[in-house]
């Protein structure tokens, strides 16, 4: 079994940080934010930080497959308004540009949200004509659509959402997917026991293929199955429960990915790590 599990890291004092606060909680893989999540813009990278960046991550050992950033919660590439819908885009584009620049590969978005504006269908178009735009003007980074939650109005609560955007992508050589954990739970994919998690599993091969799966957010939660409700919670102590976790880190589809922890404290994520190591079967 080759399992690489990490959380999502701070970045404070800059983006050079990230490995070593990765190394810290004894993380095998780890997320990052390229830039203040909270801002639209930021000044670019200097030289000194890229190249601290490298240093610190090949010096943390972990490899760059397993490094999964995720770009800014206010980029909504689903946004009706035209304008705004611009102005996401140019923003989605920095953030893929600033993953090149670090040497990474890939990275992790919410696909959007129609705000009750258009239909599921006209906002998914949008989000792949952004994501062909994106695709041709950079290069090197594979965008990775989140599963989520389906709350408000966001879409990517269904497998099938991620597979109309796969399907709209040009270029499928750089689309990938991520599973996440809560987030499908909430949207209405059981996982809790064997016959779940396995009825589960078929339907995504079935519908997106694990061919495209380039990561995993590790999270419980604290929501209910369906109410697409998005709460994360640690690790077997919300209503997905520990035996779920147990059989990803025993599943060979899920090996050589960065699985990611974005449970609440992060203070626990040492113990965390250490607690999903302890579930792989000898």
């Amino acid at each position: 079994m080759k399992k690489f599990v990490g959380a999502h890291v701070k970045t404070a004092g800059g983006v050079q940080n990230a490995p070593l606060n990765a190394v810290e909680i004894g993380a095998k893989a780890f997320a990052l934010f390229l830039k203040n999540q909270r801002r639209w813009f930021a000044k670019p990278y200097d030289n000194k930080a890229i190249g601290e960046f490298k240093k610190n991550l090949k010096e943390s050992g972990i490899l760059v497959k397993h490094v999964l950033p995720h770009d800014s919660y206010l980029i909504n590439l689903g946004n009706p308004d035209k304008e705004k819908w611009e102005k996401a885009l140019n923003a989605f584009i920095d953030e893929v540009t600033r993953a090149s620049q670090l040497g990474l590969d890939k990275l992790n978005f919410h696909p959007g949200a129609h705000l009750n504006q258009i239909s599921e269908e006209d906002c998914l178009k949008i989000i792949a004509e952004a994501m062909n735009i994106t695709l041709e003007q950079t290069e090197g980074v594979t965008l990775v659509i989140e599963t989520t939650a389906g709350q408000g109005s966001n879409v990517g609560y269904k497998f099938e959402h991620l597979r109309t955007l796969i399907d709209l992508v040009e270029d499928k050589s750089r689309v990938g997917v991520c599973i996440d954990t809560c987030h499908i739970f909430a949207g209405g994919y059981d996982l809790r026991d064997e016959k779940a998690y396995e009825k589960t599993m078929k339907e995504f091969n079935d519908v997106i293929g694990f061919n495209f799966l380039r990561g995993v957010h590790l999270n419980d939660a604290a929501s209910e199955l369906g109410s697409r409700v998005d709460r994360h919670a640690h690790i077997g102590e919300g209503n997905i429960g520990i035996e779920a976790f147990r059989m990803i880190m025993n599943d060979s589809r899920f090996d050589d990915i960065p699985l990611i922890l974005e449970t609440p404290k992060e203070e626990r994520w040492p113990e965390e790590i250490k607690l999903l190591y302890s579930l792989i079967e000898k």
